[in-house]
């Protein structure tokens, strides 16, 4: 009788396992091909439009032109001024609240705060950011205001990255780099640091995605300007209004140009793909080095 029950639940178990891993295998598979549905969707729709003359030109009725490069400027302004606060401030923060602070209400309730602003809708911060940055400030619709407004935005996501990678970094490391006498932030800086990096990148990487995707609250803050920036104006530039790609799409689909912005939902989709690409060569590239 025993071996004959045992033998009947190994078949229930091996059967229940057969449908889990099925159930697994088609999950995996619709969601594949909702990706490769959207992708060529989008691609057969909008690749006809773009060419060199809508990558390299500006929309303009008197010249009959119609092109998104200054839209690209804007956005590439907007990320790099973007990342150029949020992280240094994400990556300290996140280093002060794993290696420094001690557990706590204070290291809980900023946790608390960092996962609520997280969850907050863009919008929101989009009012905040026009209210605040555009008017109390004084700095209007602008690049450096949407800039502003994304920073509160990513923070959390960076912050939240670079402290669940600080949290693999085994414990030894710290224990053996502090046995030999180096101080605190030389083990940081030389030994956490560098063995964190793949995660730290991943999430600048993502909110890289973040800001790329992000129309809402720039359309509130940044404004919709598409002109380039003339030789000896690329800082003032920054006090202008000016629209990303994800806002030039927005308002092109509003106005019924359906061939423009499907154009330019062709460039973000390729813009998605090489900053994927490029952190998984970035992560393979730094766990090769660490485990060396």
């Amino acid at each position: 009788m025993t071996e004959n029950h045992c033998s009947i639940m190994d078949k229930n178990k091996r059967i229940s396992d057969k449908l889990v891993y099925m159930l697994i295998y088609i999950s995996a598979a619709i969601s594949v091909l909702l990706l490769v549905g959207i992708i060529c969707y989008v691609f057969i729709k909008g690749i006809g439009t773009v060419n060199w003359e809508f990558l390299t030109s500006v929309t303009s009725v008197r010249k009959g032109t119609t092109g998104i490069a200054g839209n690209i400027v804007n956005t590439l302004y907007v990320i790099i001024i973007t990342l150029l606060i949020t992280t240094p401030v994400g990556i300290g923060s996140a280093i002060y609240l794993n290696e420094y602070a001690k557990p706590g209400s204070l290291v809980r309730l900023i946790e608390f705060t960092t996962e609520t602003l997280a969850g907050i809708p863009s919008i929101l911060y989009g009012l905040f950011g026009m209210v605040f940055f555009g008017t109390t400030l004084g700095l209007g619709y602008s690049i450096l205001t949407g800039s502003l407004t994304l920073t509160l935005m990513i923070l959390p996501l960076i912050t939240r990255n670079t402290q669940e990678a600080l949290k693999t970094v085994p414990v030894s490391y710290r224990s053996g780099a502090l046995g030999l006498g180096t101080t605190k932030w030389y083990m940081i800086r030389t030994i956490l640091l560098p063995s964190a990096m793949p995660g730290i990148i991943t999430g600048i990487i993502l909110a890289i995605g973040r800001i790329v995707g992000e129309s809402a609250a720039l359309l509130f803050t940044a404004g919709s300007g598409y002109y380039l920036p003339g030789s000896g104006q690329l800082l003032s530039k920054l006090l202008e209004s000016g629209g990303s790609l994800s806002v030039q799409l927005y308002l092109s689909m509003s106005k019924g140009e359906y061939d423009v912005a499907f154009g330019i939902a062709v460039v973000l989709l390729i813009i998605v793909l090489i900053i994927n690409c490029i952190t998984k060569l970035l992560v393979s590239k730094f766990d090769v080095s660490r485990k060396k």
